[in-house]
Parts: C-alpha cells; structure tokens; sequence
C-alpha cells in the first residue's frame, strides 16, 4: 500500500530572492545545506533549466549514502522552482517519489519561502522515510542561510 505525506511550511530570509533562488538551483549552493542537520552532500550536479536534472548524494551522520536523482520541472527565476525527484533503495530499487515547489516572495526587504513536498512510497523504507519527513525538511530549510552569503 503507497503512503503519501505533504510538508508546507513557511520562512523568512534576510536575504534577496535571487539568492535564494540560487541556493535551490545551483550545485555549488545545494552542496552546503541540502539534507537534515549532521547530514553532508559530497557529489551534487544540478541542471537547473526545464528537464535538466538534479542529482545529489546525501551522506548520514553514520556515513550511509542516500541517492536522490531527479529533473527540474519548472523554473521561473527567482520565484518558483518545481522538482520531481526520487529515492532508490541499495540496490537501486525505486523507494520514494516526491515533488517539491518551493516559491520565493520579496518580503520587508527579504524573502518569504514557501515550500511544499508531497512524497510518498509503499516500502519499508518509505514509510519510515515519511515518518521522518516534516523534521526532516524543516531541519533542511534551517540549514539554508548557510548557502546565503554573498558570493
């Protein structure tokens, strides 16, 4: 039986949507805040334009290897990104789905994200991925200023 879950939530940044936009696009900015807390990106690429793809490995704590691949399926700088990617199991079996949107709006001289991540899989695996999926987004958006500063 498939199990879906929806994440939506809502930050502020003291930064310009621009950055932002950057920092969900470009490799070079995903690798220093995407994934939860303790987690690290040592292989990213990111083909930001419509059908480029998004591929990007996602190391625990405890050094286990999650793979996500995925495509950019709409972009309209520097307010809207949708991705659909997915998760393969260790052996390469597909184990999660998800389409994530996140929107950037220009707010009292920052930016307001809106993001929302509907995933959803009928494994193990994946329920126990979408047990942990809210904390684990918001987790991950915490660690977003990090890709903030000023190039």
């Amino acid at each position: 039986m498939k199990t879906e879950r929806t994440v939506v939530l809502t930050r502020l940044f003291d930064a310009p949507r621009e950055r932002l936009f950057a920092a969900w696009t470009r490799a070079e900015h995903l690798r220093h805040w995407f994934g939860p807390r303790g987690f690290t990106i040592p292989s990213c690429e990111a083909d930001a334009r419509p059908g480029g793809v998004l591929r990007l490995c996602m190391r625990s704590p405890d050094g286990k290897d999650y793979w996500v691949r995925g495509v950019f399926r709409e972009l309209e700088p520097p307010a809207r990104v949708l991705i659909y990617c997915v998760a393969d199991d260790e052996d390469g079996n597909l184990s999660l789905e998800e389409t994530i949107e996140a929107t950037f709006v220009e707010h009292g001289g920052g930016t307001k994200l809106s993001l929302k991540a509907t995933a959803s899989g009928s494994s193990a695996r994946a329920r126990a991925m979408l047990e942990g999926m809210e904390e684990g987004w918001h987790q991950t958006v915490d660690r977003l200023p990090s890709a903030l500063d000023p190039d």
